[in-house]
């Protein structure tokens, strides 16, 4: 399983909300591209990049950020969602070294956009499905919906998509634990990988993760911020239980 720090970006700095609330942020740093050296020091093999801004306005806003960090790790492969909602935004973002884009709201609003944008960019489209008691989330989590996580999944399975990031939002930011019992659930009933996301607070929970099976790939953030997870030990342990050790 691949653990993927996540760099979540408002007004240009790096910080983590607690369940998707604006109001409620705590920065962890001024300088993005320098957060996402030291992730790549500690041996990160991808970045998970959000737009915080973007999510709301529905066009990128910290887009300056995504582009440096991608200029200073053209090797690194870069996952970025938040304010995606056209083709233009996603070739932008390809053309400067983003490998992933990350489709949420426009998604469950127009879901032919997502199978447009599959056959204009094969392989580069994730999708990004926020849900509380398994009902979808959409602007930014600020509207509950009334799709069904799996079904969605299921529909954007059939159009081609790389992967699906599911992300638990009452447990995000909150270091609660991850919801395993949802995200094996989802994993089990798609064959596509699945991304979990919120609330994995310390190494248990990337053993649970691992334990649980079907998850290809876990985002992390505040825990690594505030070191009830040490990154490395936690991919190191997810590699010797998938058998994937590195030398």
């Amino acid at each position: 399983m691949l653990l993927i720090p996540a760099i979540d970006l408002k007004d240009g700095r790096c910080v983590r909300l607690r369940q998707g609330r604006m109001d409620d942020e705590t920065v962890f740093a001024d300088d993005p591209v320098e957060m996402a050296g030291r992730w790549v020091r500690e041996g990160a093999r991808r970045l998970h990049l959000v737009d915080l801004n973007g999510a709301f306005a529905g066009e990128p806003v910290n887009g300056a950020a995504i582009r440096g960090i991608a200029a200073a790790y053209p090797e690194l492969p870069l996952q970025v969602g938040g304010g995606i909602r056209d083709e233009a935004t996603i070739e932008a973002y390809l053309k400067v070294g983003v490998r992933y884009c990350i489709i949420g709201t426009q998604a469950v609003k127009e879901p032919e956009f997502v199978a447009r944008a599959c056959r204009a960019f094969p392989g580069h489209i994730m999708v990004g499905l926020d849900a509380k008691d398994g009902q979808v989330a959409i602007n930014g989590w600020a509207e509950i919906t009334e799709h069904r996580v799996d079904e969605l999944a299921r529909r954007f399975e059939d159009d081609g998509v790389t992967a699906i990031v599911y992300t638990d939002i009452g447990r995000d930011g909150m270091l609660s634990g991850p919801n395993i019992e949802a995200t094996h659930a989802l994993a089990a009933a798609i064959r596509i990988p699945v991304v979990a996301s919120g609330g994995i607070t310390t190494i248990d929970d990337i053993r649970a993760l691992c334990e649980a099976g079907g998850i290809e790939a876990a985002i992390t953030g505040r825990a690594i911020y505030e070191g009830t997870l040490d990154f490395a030990e936690g991919q190191r342990l997810a590699d010797r239980l998938s058998g994937a050790e590195t030398p």
